[in-house]
């Protein structure tokens, strides 16, 4: 196994992007300020309605060979999203329920599979929100290989035909999911933070009526 460890945001970063994601259609506002750049395909859907963002833990599977990411807990702190690239196969599930209760115990926040996942009812009764390319009852047969170096950790992966970085910000909602690179977080997050606010006050001024010359006047944009 390959596992290299990588630093995380600061708190308060992580609380700036926590509290912008508050927001409605928060994934669409850092998609809207990264010029449209970064957003997962479309295939990627949650198993039920909500929102995570947090530090990508990277896990990469062996395509072809899948078995299950579970040794990712020993690298998982709490606030992380795990980040799965399972070479796309949308037939044999790589993450289900109980492996959710694990990694909610370490304070995962989420997980996003390149892939399938399956007990999709326990997972929501943990309210562990999942996002995947299916839902499949046939699951990895790999328990006993000790082929445990087909696994690696925090490394550079492909997810929803995104590279994910190690460190970068995810953002995800029942819309889809943002990509923020690590690099260039503070100043998304200030964008993002400046076009959620600037969207309440449209809101608010169409809510008194404005109407659509006067809020283009006021905001140059709708």
């Amino acid at each position: 196994m390959a596992y290299h460890d990588f630093p995380r945001p600061s708190a308060a970063l992580l609380a700036r992007f926590d509290d912008v994601t508050k927001a409605y259609s928060a994934s669409c506002i850092f998609a809207d300020v990264m010029r449209r750049d970064n957003v997962m395909h479309s295939g990627m859907k949650p198993i039920f309605r909500g929102k995570i963002t947090g530090p990508a833990l990277t896990v990469k599977l062996a395509k072809g060979d899948l078995q299950d990411p579970l040794i990712a807990l020993h690298a998982a702190q709490p606030g992380d999203v795990v980040v799965i690239d399972a070479g796309g196969e949308t037939e044999v599930s790589v993450f289900g329920g109980l492996m959710g209760s694990l990694f909610k115990q370490c304070g995962v926040r989420g997980a996003i599979v390149e892939g399938a996942c399956r007990d999709i009812d326990e997972l929501r009764d943990l309210q562990f929100l999942l996002f995947s390319r299916s839902v499949t009852a046939r699951g990895t047969h790999t328990m006993f290989s000790n082929r445990k170096d087909d696994v690696e950790l925090n490394v550079p992966i492909v997810c929803g035909g995104v590279t994910v970085r190690p460190g970068d910000i995810i953002v995800a909602d029942e819309i889809g999911v943002a990509v923020v690179p690590s690099a260039d977080a503070q100043r998304v997050v200030q964008l993002a933070a400046e076009q959620a606010e600037r969207e309440e006050k449209t809101r608010k001024r169409i809510a008194e009526g404005r109407t659509f010359e006067q809020l283009l006047e006021e905001f140059g944009r709708i």
